[in-house]
């Protein structure tokens, strides 16, 4: 040890830039000692890794801070004029940067009371895709297209969230227009026996067969049904198909809007419009 002093006595002009990049070297093993001390116990509490990630990033810059005045206090600097210096600096930069600043704010509540989490599947901003990361100022989804779509936090946070992955089932509602001259009592006997048949369709809560609008050319009949939250798209499509199918089986007419058009001919014209002239 007094060889160490007695090093720095002898090389006294350089002794306040050795302490600085002394201060930096050790500050910068402690900062990660003390990110990876907080994502292990992090990981042991069970917090979501958006947050982990939020919290040590934070952690490492306000670490990073303090190192860096302490390292320039080595130096002769004073810290206090710094630090006004800095405050200033940051107020021009937040002017500068509002729309990022709110980005920002969204995100911390996005991390904080988290709505969405990573593996979600979504809808907010106009868009639709499954969650990959909340970052501070945008959020990162993948669409069913394989598209990647990096999303400003404000806009989610300024929407509505729809957020698909929350319960575990899900409700599925098909309206089918029939005839009017069908017999509703067959129509709502196949669609309960599609419904017993189907497997992914769940007993509980029970199934809802109703005439929900008599229209202009057809009478609606809505099926209400619940399954698994992973059996939503191949209940969707493929219990439609097998509706027709049955329709078509048992004689059950869907119709269609028609129009009647009456066309007249010249000749028609010509004696109306000779009639009128009489007259």
């Amino acid at each position: 040890m007094n060889q160490i002093i007695g090093f720095f006595e002898t090389y006294h002009p350089f002794r306040h830039l050795l302490f600085a990049i002394l201060i930096l070297v050790l500050g910068h093993w402690l900062m990660k000692l003390v990110t990876r001390w907080l994502e292990r116990v992090m990981a042991r509490a069970q917090v979501e890794p958006t947050v982990t990630r939020f919290i040590t990033h934070v952690s490492y810059v306000i670490l990073l801070t303090a190192v860096g005045i302490i390292a320039l206090g080595q130096l002769g600097i004073q810290t206090t004029s710094l630090l006004a210096l800095l405050s200033a600096a940051g107020l021009a930069i937040g002017l500068a940067l509002q729309g990022s600043l709110t980005n920002f704010a969204a995100g911390l509540l996005l991390i904080l009371f988290r709505p969405i989490k990573q593996g979600d599947f979504i809808a907010a901003a106009g868009v639709e895709g499954t969650v990959q990361d909340v970052q501070i100022l945008t959020t990162t989804l993948h669409t069913v297209d394989n598209l990647r779509l990096t999303v400003p936090n404000h806009k989610i946070m300024e929407g509505t969230i729809t957020n698909y992955s929350v319960t575990p089932t899900r409700r599925i509602q098909l309206t089918v227009g029939v005839s009017y001259d069908a017999d509703l009592q067959l129509v709502k006997h196949v669609l309960a026996a599609l419904i017993a048949a189907e497997p992914c369709i769940l007993k509980e809560p029970a199934p809802f067969i109703g005439v929900s609008t008599l229209g202009e050319s057809s009478v609606d009949v809505v099926v209400q049904v619940w399954v698994q939250r992973a059996d939503v798209q191949k209940v969707r499509f493929g219990f439609l198909e097998q509706i027709k199918l049955a329709f078509d089986q048992h004689g059950i007419r869907i119709p269609y809007p028609q129009r009647t058009v009456h066309l007249q001919t010249s000749t028609d014209l010509m004696q109306h419009h000779t009639g009128v002239e009489h007259e």
